[in-house]
């Protein structure tokens, strides 16, 4: 087992599975040059046939993955940043989220658009969102976050081998953080949720790279005497909502950390799903760090201002505990 950033596992992910069929084609924003890294040394290796750079146009580029699914292909489109999945969401909202649907299982729709997500770098308002809220309500497209190297490529060759519409989303700031992947084949399984690091008193569902964050307040809230248990759910729809109802009625308490705008964000859903199925085991109110109902601002110092951090988290922690007192 290899240490890999996670932007080398989703190019090995890539590499792996346009090598295993041959019918997987990849396009996009500046998929040649590889502006991230993802898809470097793809168009040498597969040629012009397979890997195609398109015009700046996200309402052609979401369009024609439907088209070339439809057709027989397997899709890769490339969004580059995930607020460009707005300009491109009709072909995303009312064909590919519907046509299996609307032609009786007659079309498969084998199509994968990536992007990355999220801010902290300083991105500005319009290249910093996390869209998985308005994409988990289509019903009908697969929504992948994956938070480590081996996540996203298992995430990643699963949903290129999957006859549905995925969208797989990159937490921008993890990129270049490293971690072991699997020797040889490596999937994970779409809606199959991990529990990284166990615990007995507090829950936290953390998405993406707010994984990061959960996991340093768990180390930090250890020297309390506060046991953490931190379950990412890597994929968003489906959500594997028995993972998270499993940990909640261990411990009795949720905290949930996630990336979007607390307004109909993930986390709202989580909470709603445990507040349904689990109430009797919950032990202190629900608890959501998420950022605050604004634009990103470009500012570095208001941009912190705005996401959630360990910090954040642990005060979260902090006043859940209290409100559900001690075991």
């Amino acid at each position: 087992m290899a240490k890999k950033r996670l932007i080398q596992a989703i190019n090995e992910a890539l590499v792996e599975e346009m090598e295993r069929d041959s019918r997987v084609i990849l396009f996009g924003e500046d998929v040649k040059i590889s502006l991230f890294g993802d898809t470097k040394g793809l168009a040498e290796r597969f040629g012009a046939q397979r890997v195609r750079n398109t015009p700046i146009s996200e309402t052609v580029m979401t369009g024609m993955a439907v088209g070339a699914a439809a057709a027989g292909y397997r899709v890769v489109c490339h969004m580059m940043f995930a607020n460009f999945l707005y300009t491109g969401f009709d072909a995303i909202a009312n064909q590919a989220a519907k046509l299996r649907y609307m032609t009786a299982g007659q079309i498969r729709l084998p199509l994968v658009y990536m992007a990355v997500m999220g801010a902290g770098r300083s991105a500005g308002a319009q290249h910093s969102d996390v869209p998985y809220p308005m994409l988990m309500n289509l019903g009908g497209v697969k929504v992948a976050v994956p938070s480590t190297p081996a996540d996203a490529k298992g995430l990643l060759k699963a949903a290129i081998r999957d006859d549905n519409p995925v969208v797989f989303l990159q937490p921008a700031r993890r990129g270049g953080e490293q971690g072991e992947v699997p020797d040889g084949e490596h999937l994970v399984p779409l809606g199959s949720a991990d529990v990284k690091r166990a615990g007995d008193d507090v829950t936290l569902v953390a998405i993406g790279a707010m994984v990061r964050h959960a996991l340093r307040a768990a180390e930090m809230l250890q020297g309390e005497d506060v046991s953490i248990e931190v379950v990412d759910p890597r994929t968003l729809f489906p959500l594997d909502e028995e993972t998270i109802l499993r940990s909640v009625r261990k411990t009795g308490r949720l905290v949930v950390v996630d990336e979007a705008r607390t307004t109909c964000s993930a986390a709202s859903e989580i909470a709603a799903i445990v507040a349904e199925k689990a109430f009797g085991a919950l032990r202190a109110p629900v608890r959501r760090v998420t950022v605050r109902d604004v634009a990103i601002p470009y500012s570095p110092p208001l941009e912190k201002a705005v996401l959630p951090d360990e910090h954040s988290v642990i005060r979260a922690v902090r006043e859940t505990m209290h409100a559900g007192g001690t075991r």
